[in-house]
Parts: structure tokens; C-alpha cells; sequence
């Protein structure tokens, strides 16, 4: 992935915002991908959410409704299932933001999927496991945790992870936050990486309103904080919801930001992202 991606053509431009800060002489400088729709300013200081549609790759027709959502939605495929790199490329050519759903070992017995990094594997293992996943999904300039609860835990798993992000200038990761214990967001400020941890699930309960108070939970959040991230899925309750409500945001007086943009928005006030640049 590179800064000449060209799924910006009508939906934004990707630019890369280098952040440095001069330390005793040398300067430190990380790559921030936004993308910054061409109808919007980009310092825009309404409140703003994103959005993530997780688990996408399983079901060619399910997962194609979801595209056709409006708006900046951000859409997080599972590698090495079926539909994928198809679905992939058809969301790349519908000018969405793409994200590597990348499976992790979970504190249950639940089955991650292929593709799936865990405990017990060596960092050897693990960066090969962590390559081929790469490989499966075209165009991604994001990764987030499927599942994981157990493997967010460990520090050594995932510095492996950061390490290989790191050696990757135009990634941002994404803790799903499975775990409240998990330590995913802490290990990519130190390593540098631009980041933004979920704040809601949209859609543990696929009750449509459940899903809109979810959906005002967000929003709420956004009016708090600045910014708030939402996870759901591909459920037909979840793509109706959102098909009627999003339309709405503009009259709510909030912006939907596609996810690499949010974290722009983050990194710009962010004290503490500043202190770990100036280390």
C-alpha cells in the first residue's frame, strides 16, 4: 500500500501527514495516512465518528449490501475466507477504506479462523503467519483484532506484531478492544504507530433497536470526546439500521470519518502520541 492508492478518486485524496518534533537535534517523523473527503474541510471540529464493518469475507452477497452503504464506511475483511480479495477489490473500486481483520486467539475456545496468530506459536511462526495474511487482502492500509482476547494480553505476541507494523510507514492498527486487559494500544503508541482503540460495539444484540441506541451511545461519545469508533458487522439488521440512520448525521451536527481520518483527527490533540514521538 502505498501513498498513490488510488481508491481516493471521487470519496478523497490519502495523503500521508509526516508528525515531527525536533529532539535534541534530530527529527523524529511518523507517516499518518487521512483521508479527507473532497466536500469537507479537513480541520473540521464537529464531533465525528467512524465506523468499522468487521468479519467481512464469508458471504459474497451479505458482505456486497454492506458496500453499498453510504458514506466513508470502513470495512475490515478476514483473511483467507472465500470471498475476501473479491469483495476487497470491489470495495476498492467503491472507493471504501479497507482494513486487515487479522485473526487472534481469544480467552475462549472459540475458533478464530484461518489465518489466526497465536500463543503458542514462535515469532518465527508468527511473522510467517503474519505475511501470508498480508498477502490475502489487497489494498489495506488498516489492521484490527478478530477476536484476540487472549493474545492482546501478551506483550511479546504483540510487540511481534508492532514490530512488523512498524517496518510499514502506511499502516494505523485498530484494538477492537476484546479484552479489557488488553495491552495492543499501549504497545503501538510506543512503537509509534498511529492507532485508535473501538469505544462501542454496535451490535452484540442484533435487535434493530438495540442497534440504534448503540448507535446514539456513539454519538454521545463523540460529542464528549471529539471522536468515537464504533465496530458492527454485515448483519442484514445492522446494514438496515445504518442505511436509515446515517443519512441523519448531518442534521445531528456529526461527521463520519472514514478510520484512517479519525485518526488524524486524534493525532492532532494528542499530548501523549506527541510525548512518545519526542522519545
Amino acid at each position: 500500500m502505498t501513498a498513490s492508492h488510488s481508491a481516493t478518486r471521487t470519496a478523497g485524496r490519502m495523503h500521508v501527514l509526516l508528525l515531527a518534533m525536533v529532539v535534541g537535534g534530530w527529527i523524529s517523523t511518523t507517516a499518518v495516512f487521512a483521508v479527507t473527503p473532497p466536500d469537507q474541510p479537513a480541520h473540521n471540529h464537529q464531533p465525528a465518528i467512524g465506523i468499522i464493518i468487521d468479519d467481512m469475507g464469508n458471504l459474497a452477497q451479505r458482505d456486497k449490501r454492506a458496500l453499498q452503504l453510504p458514506g466513508p464506511i470502513t470495512f475490515a475483511f478476514l483473511p483467507h475466507t472465500p470471498h475476501a480479495r473479491d469483495l476487497a477489490e470491489l470495495a476498492h473500486r467503491l472507493n471504501k477504506e479497507i482494513m486487515l481483520h487479522l485473526p487472534m486467539q481469544p480467552m475462549e475456545n472459540d475458533k478464530p479462523g484461518p489465518g489466526a496468530l497465536t500463543l503458542h506459536m514462535t515469532a518465527r511462526q508468527f511473522v510467517q503467519q503474519l505475511t501470508l495474511d498480508f498477502a490475502a487482502i489487497p489494498h489495506f492500509i488498516g489492521i484490527n483484532n478478530h477476536m484476540g482476547s487472549l493474545l492482546t494480553q501478551h506483550p511479546g505476541h504483540m510487540q511481534w506484531l508492532m514490530t512488523e507494523l512498524s517496518k510499514r510507514k502506511d499502516l494505523y492498527f485498530v484494538d477492537s478492544y476484546t479484552s479489557k486487559n488488553s495491552i495492543a494500544q499501549q504497545l503501538a503508541n510506543e512503537n509509534r504507530i498511529p492507532n485508535i482503540r473501538r469505544d462501542v460495539f454496535l451490535d452484540h444484540d442484533r435487535n434493530p433497536d438495540t442497534i440504534r441506541f448503540h448507535l446514539q451511545r456513539l454519538i454521545a461519545k463523540a460529542r464528549q470526546n471529539g471522536t468515537a469508533l464504533a465496530i458492527g458487522h454485515p448483519f442484514p439488521e445492522t446494514i438496515a439500521v445504518l442505511k436509515e440512520e446515517l443519512p441523519k448525521l448531518r442534521a445531528q451536527g456529526v461527521t463520519l470519518l472514514p478510520v484512517s481520518q479519525l485518526i488524524h483527527r486524534n493525532l492532532e490533540r494528542s499530548t501523549s502520541w506527541q510525548a512518545y514521538l519526542s522519545r
